[in-house]
């Protein structure tokens, strides 16, 4: 009796049908127990700490700061520019009065040489060549800074060189026609520097009629 049931225990643990020894059932527990839970695994993807979102304000008062920086830059360049150019044309307008002024000087130094004289000659000719002389210097002087003198003498009117002062009766000059230069103009290149004073010609003068007989007649 003893012998059967030892053979009975025998038999049943050495049955290959018992799933605790079964080799597939051992691999699916290990698989089941290293696979980490699913949100371990949605976690280890996802960051703990998000970066937080860029906040519009910022940007916008950045990109402000950024504007009125170029702006403030641009002013100050402008604002250099400007003094720099008005220096500039102080500087021009001071070397053109330099030349000028050194042009004018020979004139003014024969003016009063001439003037000098007069007071201690009476020679009338000599003082009137020395008085020529000196606006022959000032002709020059004039051409070498760029003006010239208008032509107005015996030319058509032209309001915009002449400035007519009267008219005048002439038998040289027909109507119209410049009779008298009284004040010359001057242009620097095409610009007028003024006008010249003139006196223009109205025509000669109407000829009398000559008395008749009938006229004594009538005051007879």
């Amino acid at each position: 009796m003893a012998n059967d049931q030892n053979s009975n225990e025998n038999s049943a643990s050495d049955t290959p049908g018992n799933a605790s020894d079964s080799p597939e059932t051992a691999d699916t527990t290990s698989a089941t127990q290293s696979r980490p839970p699913a949100a371990e695994v949605a976690g280890a993807s996802t960051p703990s700490n998000p970066p937080p979102a860029a906040d519009p304000l910022s940007a916008m008062t950045s990109e402000r700061d950024k504007l009125k920086d170029q702006l403030l830059r641009t002013l100050a360049d402008f604002d250099n520019y400007r003094k720099r150019s008005r220096r500039d044309e102080e500087a021009a307008k001071h070397r053109g009065r330099e030349d000028v002024l050194r042009e004018l000087l020979p004139v003014f130094d024969n003016l009063e040489r001439a003037a000098t004289y007069a007071k201690t000659s009476a020679d009338a000719k000599a003082i009137g060549d020395g008085i020529g002389m000196v606006l022959k210097l000032f002709e020059d002087a004039v051409q070498r800074l760029g003006g010239q003198r208008l032509k107005s003498l015996g030319q058509p009117f032209d309001p915009n060189i002449h400035e007519a002062i009267q008219q005048v009766e002439s038998a040289e000059h027909a109507a119209g026609i410049v009779a008298v230069e009284l004040v010359p103009g001057y242009q620097l290149g095409e610009r007028l520097l003024r006008p010249a004073m003139v006196a223009v010609s109205k025509g000669p003068a109407s000829a009398e009629p000559a008395p008749t007989g009938d006229d004594d007649t009538k005051q007879n």
